[in-house]
């Protein structure tokens, strides 16, 4: 009878997880297939002006979509409990990607970035320290089997992984368009694609403690 009361109010949670985690894939699917695959074909007409930085543009993208598609199987506690020496591994892999497409990202923020304006390139570059202080501090969490923290650093890690999706779909908006040229509006998105999302994420973490 206990067990049961138990386990009955936690079932509307773990629907509502399943939801949100099903929401976020099909959002984050429409991004890869829409705005990532296309620069794997190596066509010049698909890279634009990116072309004589296409190597450094394709690990970035690479090691972003590693990293996007690495993540709800590092949350995934069935997965983990199950397979704990490919849950080990896949984190690796995560912590590779992401370290791949800090590099790269450094290297296009201070070329092409650049050319833009400095504040485009400051506010990617600041993406790629934040993306990888987050993983960096998960894995030295865990390495110290500091278990929740590494868990808490592994979420805020992935929203920040998650920001280049939002960005894309936040700069695709007619109404974010309509306020003014990508000097004047990017540099902004590049920013409130992460450090929203990630105050937003730490008040909950801080809020679900007890």
């Amino acid at each position: 009878m206990a067990k049961t009361l138990t386990l009955v109010p936690n079932k509307p949670k773990a629907w509502l997880m399943l939801l949100a985690w099903g929401f976020l894939i099909i959002f984050a699917g429409k991004f890869v297939l829409n705005d990532a695959l296309p620069y794997f074909g190596l066509d010049e007409k698909v890279y634009g002006r990116f072309w004589g930085m296409k190597w450094p543009l394709v690990g970035h993208i690479t090691g972003g979509l590693l990293a996007l598609v690495l993540g709800p199987f590092q949350f995934w506690a069935g997965f983990r409990n199950r397979y704990l020496k490919v849950h080990r591994w896949m984190g690796k892999l995560y912590l590779t990607a992401i370290l791949i497409g800090t590099i790269s990202s450094t290297s296009l923020a201070w070329t092409t970035a650049l050319a833009i304006h400095w504040t485009w390139a400051f506010a990617l570059q600041m993406l790629a320290f934040a993306w990888f202080c987050t993983a960096a501090m998960a894995f030295i969490s865990i390495k110290r089997k500091r278990i929740q923290q590494h868990k808490e650093w592994m979420i805020r890690s992935y929203v920040v992984t998650f920001a280049f999706v939002i960005f894309r779909w936040l700069a695709a908006m007619p109404s974010i368009i309509e306020l003014g040229t990508f000097v004047e509006r990017g540099p902004t998105l590049g920013w409130v694609s992460w450090v929203i999302p990630l105050l937003i994420t730490e008040v909950i973490l801080q809020w679900n403690k007890k």
